[in-house]
């Protein structure tokens, strides 16, 4: 896909359903996709909200974590972006946009199912920008199953390190440098509250990370640091492409009210409310569902 096809996605016009059919392999790729996900919220405008700040965001390379990052550096924050080795060239992508923002960035490669990684990933962040502000827990995996029966060891495992215990890992080597006034966003589901009998494991893992959320803002609210969660319902990221068939992706969206999926930037600017004292620093615990119009989750 050309530059300007892509530059002229992020106007603000919304992809519609059928969506193109393609496949991809886990993890997914961003750059590969068709249409692009729009992710520069090019009507966003701003304000200085997170001014001074840092940032990391695991998953940071793409999809929602990817508009995270752009949203927070237009804000005024530095970010370091955690992502997968095979998801270089995207987190890459990811950082030339921040720096076209004006705020510094570090892209640092590994996995969040390991707890020695996430702990070096806040050094490294601290190392760098010597300070740690806020923390998006955003990275995820998801593989669709029929069947209980269907999912083998190897996958509920994977599935719980990267989407709860990875949360935990991260929270914990971040907690020491987090400040007063400090924030961690994390990514949850509309599974998480709703179910989903084809994503068992994931909507469990989910449906922790709400626990989690609630249980780790009481836990810090005498720190005054706050615990949020964002739960999106469908959103056109490569998690989604790179596990379905293409018929199934084309769909990606389709029942819900608006008749199509979320895109990034349609979900970022939450992250940016959760994140930010000047908006949110009385809302602790909560849980904000992105849905596109339904309205029976939470």
């Amino acid at each position: 896909m050309s530059s300007k096809n892509r530059s002229e996605e992020q106007k603000g016009d919304r992809p519609e359903n059928p969506m193109p059919e393609q496949e991809q392999e886990r993890p997914g790729i961003e750059n590969l996709m068709d249409p692009s996900p729009q992710f520069l919220a090019p009507n966003y405008r701003g304000s200085e909200k997170l001014a001074g700040c840092v940032a990391l965001i695991t998953g940071g390379d793409s999809g929602i974590g990817r508009s995270v990052a752009v949203l927070f550096a237009r804000e005024g924050a530095d970010v370091a972006i955690v992502h997968l080795p095979e998801e270089l060239e995207d987190a890459q992508t990811t950082a030339d946009h921040v720096e076209k923002e004006g705020q510094d960035y570090l892209l640092i490669s590994g996995d969040v199912r390991s707890s020695d990684f996430c702990k070096d990933a806040v050094e490294q962040t601290v190392e760098e920008f010597g300070r740690l502000d806020i923390l998006v827990n955003n990275a995820a995996y998801q593989h669709h199953q029929k069947s209980l029966e269907d999912i083998t060891d190897e996958q509920l495992k994977r599935t719980f390190e990267t989407n709860i215990f990875g949360y935990f890992y991260m929270a914990r080597a971040a907690l020491s440098h987090l400040p007063e006034g400090g924030s961690i966003v994390n990514c949850g589901s509309i599974t998480g509250l709703e179910g989903s009998g084809d994503l068992l494991d994931y909507s469990a893992t989910k449906g922790a990370i709400n626990a989690f959320t609630k249980s780790l803002a009481q836990s810090l609210v005498e720190k005054k640091i706050r615990v949020n969660c964002v739960a999106p319902g469908p959103v056109w990221t490569p998690l989604n492409v790179a596990d379905k068939d293409a018929k199934e992706v084309s769909k990606h969206g389709a029942d819900t009210p608006l008749k199509r999926p979320a895109q990034p930037e349609e979900i970022a600017p939450a992250f940016v409310f959760f994140a930010s004292n000047a908006d949110s620093s009385y809302i602790t615990g909560e849980i904000l569902s992105i849905l596109g119009g339904e309205t029976t989750a939470a």
